[in-house]
């Protein structure tokens, strides 16, 4: 039992992610994460994630654990400056293995696509504050190069 939970496991951190890196050449899908530098606490906290192909081929990567999705998953990990965790309230959806084709979305050769969604909707951003935000999911969507950023909550 223990060796089968073991290679679900791999299974499924392998299943998205090896779409969107092609070692052999060395493209990979660049993402980037950026907010507003300060809000106004009880504002929307637009966050928008983009995903460049700098390949000369199309390359794709697994919508799921993205922005592209919505929050479905806990896909941010967010911190204040002294390093506790901003909570998450958003839904966590349970995944089928592997990733039927609609799962994917295509970035075509040297162009980007992005989505913006509201940070409120999914954490619980309230205290004004220094905020840190990384994207953590890059082994469920295959995108690993993505930024880090700041955000400033004000009163």
């Amino acid at each position: 039992m223990k060796n089968l939970l073991v290679l679900i496991t791999c299974f499924t951190f392998a299943a998205c992610g090896n779409m969107q890196k092609n070692t052999a050449t060395g493209n990979e899908l660049i993402t980037e994460i950026s907010v507003p530098e300060t809000v106004k606490a009880g504002n929307p906290v637009p966050l928008k994630f983009t995903v460049r192909n700098p390949a000369s081929k199309e390359l794709k990567f697994c919508k799921w654990h993205t922005p592209f999705e919505g929050f479905m998953a806990m896909f941010l990990d967010i911190t204040d400056t002294s390093g506790a965790h901003v909570q998450y309230r958003g839904a966590m959806a349970k995944r089928i293995m592997p990733p039927p084709e609609e799962a994917y979305i295509k970035v075509p050769a040297g162009d980007s696509v992005s989505v913006e969604i509201d940070l409120l909707k999914g954490y619980q951003l309230t205290a004004p504050g220094k905020y840190k935000i990384v994207y953590q999911a890059g082994g469920m969507s295959g995108l690993t190069k993505v930024n880090e950023t700041f955000l400033n909550l004000v009163y």
